[in-house]
């Protein structure tokens, strides 16, 4: 991923004691918990993330560790955000003597602190840093190694101070700064000698009441190379860092990987190869427990090679690409040439054939103005002939004009008797198709109708072979009494069902059918339970119907309760013919709608 350019923003002027520096300096915010335990069998685990939005987001990065080491592949470990962010940096330009900062420790490792002693020298700056609770920098990923500390100027320029080597949890640094007016950060690396900072930045200063040095915030911006400049190295990372392989070895073999996916290999061989034997021989050393100090120089060697190999490649990709715009521009401007030319040619063309084509406008118009002198001498002559000619005709005319007149009023007469005949004709037979045409529609509402009772007939039929069914004005009235339910009950006895599953293959015959289901009680018992017991056993004769197969959109299923008794209450035999469920089939195609009304049956 291509890195944003520095962008940097002086704000001195003369007589001003210190520098204003505001480094907007883009950090990994992560969300959820950011305590990591690392479990004994894999020595990492994964920790809750969620994504954070902030006022001047510019990009989101993942940044992910190693939870199956066999198959050796990457999951999430953070998911970040990249944010604007504020810190101070101090002018030590007139610092006589020594001074102490702070650090730190930003959401990434908000445990961690630090200070240091800041003392300035001719030509430098020394500063004597010492930093707590710093966990291994492979929690942020395997690619990251090692923590380097790192000074920036208001420019945007960022030095390597040099490599924090952690004892435990502490570790110590005594470096010089070349810079008068800078900020201090710590970040995590793949190793010790990279020259621009990662964004994993663990560390910040922060100025003490006893800092001595002109602080002040000015806008200042420095590129962080973003992590997943490394992420090619999980793919090949160790799930945890083996403590049994010196850091140093780690650290070259993390910078041979980056130089080789890079192309180092190819841009920059033969450092690239110098550094390919100085990591073999550190790996023999290691391999045959050679001496430690030789191993140490040696692999610490191989990074800095490593590292050039990386920074020549980087200038050549850079210089093959300005190489390639320039080509480009090159080819733009031929390709513009030869377009030019190409326009000029067709121009030129264009001219040439406007001149041919006024030439020969020219031409053609002058052979039309004789054309039309010849044409007008013509006119001339044949208009005297016609002259003539209409004197002679005239004379014709006015003798044919008394003999047609006569034949004139004889073919009027004519053709008035034809036309009084035709019309006669014509009322003759649109009478007749009138008739025939009031016939055949009453002949077609006949039809209509007698299909109708045939197929009603039939209906009654089919229905009376399976229940007691009565044909009324309302439709064909099926009759369910009492015996077919449960004592007191809405549920259907097995006879019931089977009557219904008839009836259900009736209305499937029949689509265009309808019906209408209305419970009845007789007066024992409350009125709401004489209601709830009739809309239940109503319900439930439509729902049997509707899991037949019928469509609940043709059934309705209504309750009356004891309101419509068709015998008296009074015996016996009149309360068993008032428990009854009334079905109400109807609809067009038997010629009966579907109209509310008293379901009492005979």
């Amino acid at each position: 991923m291509a890195l944003r350019k520095l962008i940097g923003k002086r704000a001195s002027s003369a007589g001003t004691k210190g520098w204003d520096v505001k480094k907007a300096w883009a950090f990994l915010a992560v969300l959820g918990v950011l305590a990591i335990p690392a479990p004994p069998a894999l020595g990492q685990a994964q920790a809750p993330s969620t994504q954070a939005a902030s006022q001047q987001t510019t990009s989101q990065q993942t940044t992910t560790s190693q939870a199956d080491a066999p198959k050796q592949e990457s999951t999430p470990l953070y998911r970040v955000t990249v944010v604007a962010r504020t810190t101070k940096a101090i002018n030590y330009r007139h610092l006589s003597g020594a001074t102490k900062i702070d650090f730190r420790g930003t959401i990434l490792l908000p445990f961690a602190k630090g200070e240091a002693k800041v003392e300035g020298r001719k030509g430098a700056i020394r500063i004597q840093a010492q930093f707590e609770k710093l966990d291994s920098a492979t929690r942020f990923g395997p690619e990251f190694l090692t923590y380097v500390l790192w000074a920036v100027s208001p420019e945007g320029r960022a030095d390597n101070l040099g490599e924090i080597q952690i004892e435990g949890s502490k570790s110590k640094l005594d470096v010089t700064a070349q810079l008068q007016a800078f900020a201090l950060i710590v970040t995590a690396e793949p190793y010790f000698a990279v020259t621009q900072p990662s964004e994993v930045v663990v560390l910040e200063n922060i100025v003490r009441p006893d800092t001595m040095g002109s602080v002040e915030e000015i806008d200042a911006k420095f590129d962080l190379l973003q992590r997943s400049q490394y992420t090619y190295v999980q793919a090949n990372a160790q799930p945890i860092a083996d403590p049994r392989i010196p850091l140093g070895l780690q650290e070259a073999r993390n910078a041979m990987a980056i130089a080789k996916a890079s192309g180092a290999e190819h841009y920059a061989a033969e450092s690239y190869q110098k550094a390919s034997q100085l990591i073999a021989q550190a790996e023999n050393y290691h391999e045959h427990k050679g001496d430690k100090k030789q191993l140490e120089m040696t692999a610490r060697e191989a990074v800095q090679t490593a590292e050039d190999a990386r920074a020549i490649t980087v200038k050549r990709h850079e210089e093959e690409r300005l190489a390639q715009e320039r080509q480009a521009a090159a080819d733009r401007e031929a390709r513009a040439k030869a377009m030019a030319e190409q326009a000029e040619k067709a121009r030129l063309e264009a001219q040439l054939a406007a001149e041919r084509a006024a030439r020969e406008k020219a031409e053609a118009e002058a052979a039309r103005l004789a054309a039309q002198a010849q044409q007008q001498a013509a006119q001339a002559d044949a208009e005297k002939s016609r002259i003539a000619a209409d004197l002679a005709a005239r004379e014709r005319a006015e003798a044919e004009v008394a003999k047609s007149a006569a034949q004139v009023q004889q073919q009027a007469a004519q053709a008035d008797a034809e036309r009084s005949r035709l019309a006669a004709a014509q009322a003759a037979a649109a009478t007749a198709q009138a008739e025939a045409d009031a016939e055949k529609a009453r002949k077609s509402v006949r039809d209509a109708e007698a299909e109708k009772a045939a197929l009603r007939a039939q209906l009654l039929n089919q229905l009376n072979s399976i229940l007691q069914t009565q044909d009324t004005a309302r439709g064909l009235i099926v009759n369910m009494s009492d015996v077919l339910f449960d004592t007191g009950s809405y549920t259907l006895k097995p006879g019931a069902r089977e009557k219904l599953a008839k009836i259900s293959g009736v209305l499937l015959s029949h689509p265009g059918l309808s019906m209408q289901i209305e419970g009845h009680t007789d007066s024992v018992g409350t009125d709401e339970f004489n209601q709830q017991l009739s809309e239940r056993r109503s319900g439930m004769v439509r729902d049997f119907l509707v899991d037949q197969g019928v469509a609940a959109s043709t059934i309705t299923a209504r309750g009356f309760g004891k309101t419509q008794p068709v015998a008296t209450n009074d015996t016996a035999e009149g309360r068993q013919r008032n428990r009854r469920v009334d079905l109400v089939v109807n609809g067009a195609d038997i010629d009966a709608d579907a109209t509310p009304g008293n379901s009492k049956s005979q």
